[in-house]
């Protein structure tokens, strides 16, 4: 599975956010690494440093023969935007691909 992470307007990923977002997606890489075959972050700084919550993070997975699974989370800096959608992605692949694993 691929991971890509994709700085956005007025958001720079270091190395340190880099393997922040890498570790938060760690546990749906165990999960659901075998029906996954790219995931995509993007962060993008919505108000440009007028204060309170202004980053967003959108991650989107690409299941194998399913279409993607895009969530995203806004919040103070960075990396709790990445923590907050890494939470949001987990669920939202446990219930899709676990439906698709039901039937």
């Amino acid at each position: 599975m691929q991971i890509e992470v994709n700085p956005g307007e007025g958001v720079h990923v270091s190395e340190a956010l880099e393997q922040h977002v890498h570790a938060k997606l760690a546990t749906v890489a165990r999960k659901h690494g075998d029906d996954i075959t790219r995931l995509e972050v993007h962060f993008k700084d919505v108000n440009a440093g007028k204060g309170g919550p202004d980053t967003t993070c959108t991650m989107e997975a690409h299941p194998r023969g399913m279409p993607p699974v895009a969530v995203e989370a806004l919040a103070e800096d960075a990396y709790s935007a990445a923590h907050a959608a890494a939470g949001k992605l987990e669920r939202a692949l446990d219930h899709r691909i676990g439906r698709r694993n039901d039937r």
